[in-house]
């Protein structure tokens, strides 16, 4: 006897279309999964035979193959012992007939229950791309996979009420769910620009990358608020899209770190490692690579504390998913792509001890011990950042006093009324930032007046501005312009954007 049904693997956090087959005939007995399985996969036919019999059902005596289709591809993960189930049940002409127009996945217990597995809202997308009208998931896995229109969606509990309603005797009620009502709620945070004391020229800078999605660097000593204030850049960052919310929640779904309770990512991730990170736990890996913390801040913000401390190794690999947006995992096995249009938000002292440069606590480290220091952060890498920001101590008048500095919503509405500008402008060429503007583009939509093209050369020759460093401060120039609603590129917005990239001359040039 044969059957055969559809399900779905995962690559990277692609899905494809996997057919389970199963053969039975009266031979030496034997249970054999062929198809590139990993172990979790071989494993399973345990799992079906203790739920084959569980459920009153039997193994008759004979060889079972089960091959998932294409034999060429690898697959991973318990995802396919639910269609594994149902497809040696009909083989063994057990179950009158499977539907042709479904798909199956789910991780199955010893008991017949019906566990979650990852990657649930990749496979539903490819499904309904597929033309699948209805998808069979587990009960956990039953609300991401309806954030995708179109598909009907069963969740199942156990075995017994699936079997139940396969035959007809009890249907499935359909999840619907409208994840829009989790997407109208965010953007609440606890943390506030209110609660930082003075800090104005960096919290201006924090504006300016908010508005344009740049790369930050805070610098400065100990206790000067650098943590502080990166910590709340997630407060005055737009609300996720929709199609950014999809994006970032399928991240999270191949990783295994959704909530049932909250299927979609309703905030902008803001993820901040340890400085003792590894380049894999960066970018990702695994046998079966999965997604890293560059890829866990897509849409959001990667902030590294105490940035010269973090392995060298780890932050050269930054440079690539900083530059194209993307990160590429490469393993014998195979290779796998995952998305990266990240903010990257910074903060280091400026020496060992961190009062290089204090205005009134001295230094106790050595020359060379700066120079070690500071030449843990690559120029390649510091040349990526757009803003570069000291942070000063804070004055006794503003800790001291009652006025609080200005709150996250004041600053987040001219960040909102700078990002429709640019939503406007790149409407229609997949561009949603400033940061974002591919260099094509960057001569047309960066037009400067005449003095402020003075500036931009004089700023270039006597600066030594790369070719990179250039294109930076014409984008973070724009963003600067857009706040102050100016269609054209002034002076004084070139000016304040090429203070910016002052500080990798005043501490790395001179260490």
């Amino acid at each position: 006897m044969y059957s055969c049904l559809k399900s779905y693997g995962i690559d990277g956090i692609d899905a494809f279309p996997v057919t389970v087959e199963a053969t039975f005939g009266r031979a030496m007995p034997g249970f054999d999964i062929v198809g590139l399985p990993d172990a979790a996969i071989k494993e399973s036919r345990l799992r079906v035979q203790s739920s084959i019999r569980l459920c009153g059902y039997e193994l008759p005596a004979g060889r079972i193959t089960v091959n998932l289709a294409p034999a060429s591809q690898r697959k991973f993960g318990p995802a396919f012992d639910l269609p594994i189930f149902l497809a040696v049940l009909a083989a063994t002409n057990q179950l009158s007939s499977l539907p042709e127009d479904a798909a199956f996945v789910g991780e199955l217990s010893l008991s017949g229950q019906i566990r979650p597995v990852n990657g649930v809202l990749s496979m539903a997308l490819r499904a309904k791309a597929d033309g699948i009208p209805a998808f069979f998931v587990p009960e956990e896995n039953a609300k991401e996979a309806s954030i995708v229109e179109g598909l009907t969606v069963y969740p199942v509990s156990d075995i017994t009420a699936l079997l139940a309603h396969l035959d007809g005797s009890c249907p499935i009620t359909p999840v619907e769910f409208d994840p829009l009502l989790i997407l109208s709620g965010a953007n609440q945070f606890e943390n506030d620009l209110a609660d930082v004391r003075g800090q104005h020229f960096a919290k201006r800078a924090l504006e300016i990358a908010a508005a344009g999605g740049h790369n930050l660097l805070l610098i400065g000593p100990p206790g000067t608020g650098k943590s502080m204030l990166a910590k709340r850049l997630p407060s005055i960052l737009p609300k996720l899209s929709f199609r950014e919310a999809i994006e970032t929640t399928r991240i999270y779904s191949v990783a295994g770190m959704l909530s049932p309770d909250h299927p979609i990512l309703s905030t902008r991730p803001f993820r901040s490692p340890h400085h003792t990170v590894s380049p894999a736990g960066l970018t990702g890996g695994g046998s079966s690579p999965v997604p890293g913390e560059i890829s866990l801040a897509h849409n959001g913000v990667l902030f590294l504390d105490e940035l010269p401390e973090f392995h060298r190794d780890a932050l050269e690999i930054l440079r690539q998913p900083l530059e194209d947006g993307t990160v590429t995992v490469s393993r014998v096995a195979g290779s796998a792509s995952f998305p990266s249009s990240i903010m990257l938000a910074a903060a280091m002292n400026p020496c060992p001890c961190g009062y290089f440069g204090h205005p009134t606590r001295a230094c106790s480290c050595t020359p060379y011990a700066i120079e070690r220091y500071l030449q843990r952060v690559s120029g390649p890498l510091l040349d990526r950042i757009d803003l570069h920001v000291e942070v000063a101590p804070v004055e006794y008048a503003d800790l001291a006093g009652d006025s609080s500095g200005e709150s996250s919503a004041a600053i987040l509405q001219r960040v909102l009324a700078a990002r429709a500008v640019q939503d406007t402008r790149y409407k229609g060429t997949g561009v949603t930032c400033n940061a974002r503007l591919p260099s094509a583009m960057l001569r047309r939509v960066c037009r400067l007046a005449p003095d402020a093209d003075r500036v931009l050369r004089g700023a270039f020759e006597r600066m030594g501005l790369s070719a990179r460093a250039y294109d930076r401060v014409l984008k973070v120039s724009r963003t600067i312009a857009d706040l102050a609603g100016s269609e054209r590129i002034e002076a004084e917005h070139v000016r304040e954007a090429v203070q910016y990239r002052n500080l990798d001359r005043k501490y790395w040039y001179t260490a």
